[in-house]
């Protein structure tokens, strides 16, 4: 798999979402080399903190397919405890995200909820392209702060 061509199809969303004034997190679902569904956040335009970009492609994906067998979900941050919480009930087989968040990331910073936790369990693996994810969200944060 070509992690890194995919990862950059989810930083492309996660631009989209930094030019909406949204976090910039972008997601993208992939499943036998095509691209499934592509998202970014979205809680400030539909006034929902549960409209995060991972979240989004998920629910679209699994409508469109009615499952997520074989789908790979390429997210620019560390999924939290909510999202890494749907990709279990989902049964996402496979996860590759950017940067890790130490504050909030359950795939493997603060707790890791995808592996063996429950009765399923996410190949998970994280840091791929993390310096130019990371560099989205820092743009984002100084620029807030510099408001």
């Amino acid at each position: 798999m070509d992690d890194r061509k995919w990862m950059k199809e989810a930083i492309t969303e996660a631009e989209k979402a930094l030019s909406e004034h949204e976090v910039p997190v972008g997601a993208v679902i992939v499943k036998d080399g095509q691209i499934v569904t592509c998202a970014h956040n979205r809680c400030e335009a539909e006034y929902d903190p549960t409209a995060h970009a991972e979240l989004l492609a998920m629910k679209s994906a699994y409508t469109k397919l009615g499952s997520l067998e074989g789908c790979t979900l390429y997210v620019t941050l560390e999924p939290c405890a909510m999202c890494a919480g749907a990709m279990l009930h989902m049964r996402l087989p496979r996860l590759v995200f950017g940067a890790f968040d130490p504050m909030c990331g359950c795939c493997g910073s603060r707790i890791d909820l995808t592996d063996h936790w429950f009765d399923h369990s996410v190949e998970t693996i994280g840091g791929i392209s993390e310096q130019t994810c990371r560099a989205l969200l820092t743009r984002f944060f100084q620029s807030i702060r510099s408001e």
